[in-house]
């Protein structure tokens, strides 16, 4: 049990074009999204770029905060708080479970 299961959602793999069918968005828009540091496909061996599921919904709050206004930079200092907070949510899980593990003698292999 090496691997980080990844959920369908996170994986990268739609390509623009669909994301731009799915969410209404132009191509330029989302290349432009992902230019301001708001989205990060991942590319592929031919450099072509691909989005997951997440990326999608990401895209949609995205487009809705724009059109109620809200500033490219601001959206992105949201993002890094979301990150943050996410951040030190899993530390806190991390310590918690360590601390239940030798409390309960219980050893992991990682």
């Amino acid at each position: 049990m090496g691997y980080q299961e990844t959920s369908y959602k996170d994986k990268k793999v739609i390509s623009i074009g669909v994301v731009s069918e799915l969410t209404g968005l132009s191509e330029r828009q989302i290349r432009y999204y992902e230019e301001r540091g708001l989205i990060f496909p991942e590319r592929s061996d031919r450099g072509n770029r691909k989005y997951s599921f997440s990326d999608v919904e990401s895209l949609m709050e995205i487009a809705n905060k724009i059109e109620d206004g809200v500033q490219t930079f601001e959206i992105r200092q949201e993002i890094k708080r979301g990150n943050k907070k996410e951040d030190q949510r899993s530390i806190r899980k991390k310590m918690l479970k360590g601390q239940l593990n030798a409390q309960f003698g219980i050893q992991q292999n990682e």
